[in-house]
């Protein structure tokens, strides 16, 4: 992973083997980002995410899958060397 991707997921993520056994979660908060990929994979809208968890930053909710679609296309680039 680029020195930058990891930078801007941790901008977004945190991980803490004390909360939530080390899940992760949005920085600063108890809300695994599972929670949002669940909701996206299912079909429904990021407002729509954003209502459930109202103590969530919309930025930080749009943000994670612009990193993760970055770090993806990386790890997908790889795999022609592979």
């Amino acid at each position: 992973m680029r020195l930058e991707v990891l930078r801007r997921l941790e901008e977004v993520v945190w991980v803490d083997p004390d909360r939530l056994s080390g899940t992760p979660c949005f920085r600063g908060t108890r809300i695994p980002v599972q929670m949002l990929i669940d909701h996206l994979a299912a079909g429904f809208a990021l407002d729509e995410f954003l209502e459930t968890v109202p103590s969530l930053d919309r930025t930080q909710a749009q943000r994670f899958p612009e990193v993760a679609g970055v770090q993806m296309q990386e790890c997908a680039s790889s795999l022609t060397s592979v």
